[in-house]
C-alpha cells in the first residue's frame, strides 16, 4: 500500500493522494483492461464515502445512523488507459477533497423536498467499480466465542459485478484485504494485468 501511494504521488508530483485512493485508481485500471471496452466508452470509479467528518460542525462519532454519499471520477477508457496510475489517483482524489459540508447539506435538501430510499445500485456504473466498506473498520478483530475470523465477506444483496469492498488486511501493518466482484471471465482476465498483479504480489518497490 506504502509503495503504490508513493506511487501515484510521485507520478502527480503531490503528496495528498491516499492509499486508498492509489488502490481504487489501480482497482479501476485493472477492471477497464479486463474488460476490453471500447476506447470511447465512458467510465467512472465510484467511492462510497462517510459524510459525518465533511459536515461543519461534524456529525458526534456516536451517531447511530447511515451518513454516507458517492463521490465519482468519470473519463472515457481511452483516457484512463493512456494515462498512468497517479492521473487516475489525483481524480479521485479531487473528488474526495471536493465533497464539503456545502455539497452535503445541499444532496440532504434534495432529499427532503423528493424523499427516497437509497439504494446502491442506483449509483452504480456497470462499465466502471465501485469501493465500497473501509480499510478503517476492525472487521477482523470481532470475535463471537469462536475466535478470530479467518475471512469477512459480504452478503449477496449488494454482489454486482464491479463492485470491491475494502477491509483492513488480517495480515496488519496497513495491508488491505479486497473482496472483487466480478463475472468469471472479467476475473480471470484481471488477474492476467502486469500492472495489477505486480502491485499485488511484488515486494520489489514500485518504480
Amino acid at each position: 500500500m506504502a509503495r503504490l501511494k508513493a506511487k501515484a504521488n510521485a507520478e502527480c508530483n503531490t503528496t495528498t493522494i491516499s492509499s486508498l485512493q492509489a488502490l481504487s485508481a489501480l482497482l479501476w485500471r485493472a477492471t477497464t483492461q479486463a474488460r476490453e471496452l471500447n476506447v470511447s466508452q465512458t467510465t467512472s470509479c465510484t467511492l462510497v464515502i462517510n459524510n459525518s467528518p465533511r459536515l461543519n460542525p461534524p456529525l458526534s462519532s456516536n451517531y447511530f445512523g447511515t451518513a454516507i454519499q458517492t463521490v465519482s471520477g468519470t473519463t472515457t477508457v481511452g483516457e484512463l488507459l493512456s494515462h498512468g496510475l497517479g492521473w487516475a489517483a489525483l481524480m479521485l482524489h479531487q473528488a474526495v477533497a471536493g465533497h464539503a459540508d456545502s455539497v452535503v447539506r445541499k444532496y440532504m435538501e434534495a432529499k427532503m423536498m423528493a424523499p427516497s430510499v437509497y439504494q446502491l445500485r442506483e449509483f452504480f456504473d456497470p462499465c466502471g467499480v465501485m469501493i465500497a466498506s473501509s480499510p478503517r473498520f476492525d472487521v477482523s478483530g470481532n470475535d463471537f466465542g469462536w475466535g478470530q475470523p479467518l475471512a469477512v465477506r459480504k452478503g449477496s444483496g449488494n454482489k454486482f459485478g464491479g463492485v470491491v469492498y475494502a477491509y483492513p488486511g488480517k495480515e496488519g501493518g496497513g495491508s488491505v484485504d479486497l473482496e472483487v466482484c466480478l463475472p468469471p471471465e472479467e476475473m480471470d482476465a484481471l488477474e492476467s494485468i502486469e500492472e495489477f498483479m505486480e502491485a499485488v504480489y511484488s515486494t520489489v518497490p514500485l518504480p
